[in-house]
């Protein structure tokens, strides 16, 4: 039985969610081709695709004749581009997050189990999102309403608002600041929601009850996750993007620049995604060793492949000792 030891901070994830992914490399190759590639290649080419659209909006406009069509194709196209990286997200997510689970424990990782999962998974992770964004939406109107409240009350007391003034826009931005901080809080708790609902089956509140619950403790490291991966993947996104702006269509394929930024560009994109939702997984393991639900579940594992199988089909359980620090 192999045994590693690792603290529980965010080195510690890494390191656990890099051994896995390098121990089955080809599989999450698989894996991050047919979900991750398409998302990252969307991500970085949108903007001009978006650009263009507005620009053709705009032409069709100056003369205040609005075109339904140009209209209708306005709305449409990024509503659709929303569901494409909505779904290729929830396959990446789903799958890379089972295969990862499997892999923690020494299991064997495959390619159709993992397909599998998302169908198991897909619409428990949509109620989730549901879920999440109801909450969401509720927390940000009751921030609008106490605000509106404010400048209401403010104006029947007498006062003269300048919503032109620096005062008024400095109110606004700690309202702003402060919902900001609620929203991130949110998401720290709920960092685990989407692993637990591949994991454990669960859907619509509860992977959000049980994702809070598990993160105590850890929510330093979840916290630096988030973080790091959101500022990599963001920071990424926008310096590609942005370069993509500038590429002329005239020259197609013959811009071998282009191209091969493009590839790089999308490339490590993918390999950031891919991380971020494999070391998403190992938080959770940790984060159940740290409330003492994982030892049971190795000792229930060790004593499935003990009773029902020799040691001698390669399937080794790995155990993870962990050390939390403060």
């Amino acid at each position: 039985m192999a045994t590693s030891a690792h603290t529980l901070n965010l080195c510690g994830v890494l390191s656990e969610a890099k051994r896995i992914v390098n121990a089955h490399s080809r599989h999450f190759l698989a894996l991050s081709v047919v979900f991750l590639l398409p998302l990252s290649f969307s991500l970085i080419i949108f903007p001009t695709l978006q650009l263009s659209l507005s620009k053709s909006y705009v032409v069709s406009t100056q003369f205040l004749v609005v075109d339904p069509t140009d209209l209708r194709r306005q709305l449409t196209i990024p509503l659709l581009y929303a569901l494409f990286v909505y779904i290729f997200f929830i396959g990446a997510i789903a799958t890379i997050t089972s295969s990862t689970y499997h892999g923690f424990y020494g299991r064997p990782v495959k390619f159709f189990p993992a397909i599998k999962s998302l169908f198991l998974s897909f619409f428990p992770i949509v109620s989730t999102t549901i879920a999440a964004i109801l909450v969401l939406s509720l927390i940000s109107l009751t921030f609008f309403l106490f605000f509106a409240v404010i400048v209401r009350t403010g104006e029947n007391l007498g006062f003269v608002i300048d919503y032109t003034s620096k005062y008024f826009m400095v109110f606004c931005s700690l309202i702003g600041a402060v919902l900001s901080l609620f929203i991130i809080y949110f998401l720290v708790n709920w960092s685990l929601a989407c692993v637990v609902v591949v994991t454990e089956a669960k859907w619509g509140f509860e992977p959000l009850w049980r994702s809070s619950y598990l993160v105590k403790g850890m929510k330093s490291v979840t916290l630096s996750m988030l973080l790091l991966f959101g500022v990599l993947i963001g920071v990424w996104v926008w310096m590609n993007s942005n370069d993509v702006l500038h590429f002329d269509a005239a020259d197609g394929l013959k811009n071998w620049p282009f191209v091969l930024q493009l590839v790089a560009g999308t490339s490590v994109l993918t390999l950031l995604l891919l991380h971020n939702a494999s070391a998403n997984t190992v938080l959770y393991m940790y984060c159940k060793a740290l409330h003492g639900e994982l030892a049971i579940e190795i000792a229930e594992e060790f004593t499935h492949e003990y009773v029902s199988l020799p040691f001698d089909d390669g399937k080794v359980p790995h155990v993870v000792t962990v050390f939390p620090t403060y």
